[in-house]
């Protein structure tokens, strides 16, 4: 597995699950207190975080189960979106999901990040459903 890879001035390596928590807080629940971002398996993933300039700005979870990869908590500050991190961050997860001995991928999306994550060939396999008052489809990439 790479802990680290270069992509123009984004640097991405391995990161504790702790170091996720403030910025997923901050993106996806910033109305929820601080555990509600937390996974119960957090030690088993493997983390991410994209930082630029010492900073981090994206993070991602990563989760294998046999031949099943799941990412979760995608979080991306807002002053860098739209800016080819997230996809940078994404590509990285995809290929250390295929290093892990995974032949799919999957996450629950929410739906205003739908186009997001067909562009990299996934796909909605469910019916719509609802994180509060978000809506979500899982959405699954074969690897």
């Amino acid at each position: 597995m790479t802990n680290t890879s270069h992509s123009g001035s984004v640097l991405i390596q391995s990161i504790t699950p702790e170091q996720t928590y403030q910025l997923r807080h901050r993106v996806l629940w910033p109305d929820k207190p601080i555990d509600y971002v937390k996974v119960e398996n957090d030690s088993d993933g493997y983390h991410f975080g994209a930082f630029r300039e010492d900073k981090l700005i994206a993070v991602i979870s990563l989760f294998v189960h046999e031949q099943t990869a799941r990412f979760r908590k995608f979080a991306t500050d807002p002053d860098y979106q739209h800016q080819g991190v997230g996809t940078k961050l994404l590509n990285h997860v995809i290929t250390e999901a295929r290093g892990l001995g995974a032949t799919s991928l999957w996450c629950d999306a929410r739906l205003d990040a739908a186009d997001f994550y067909r562009r990299f060939d996934m796909e909605a396999v469910s019916e719509v459903f609802y994180k509060g008052p978000i809506p979500y489809a899982r959405f699954s990439l074969a690897l």
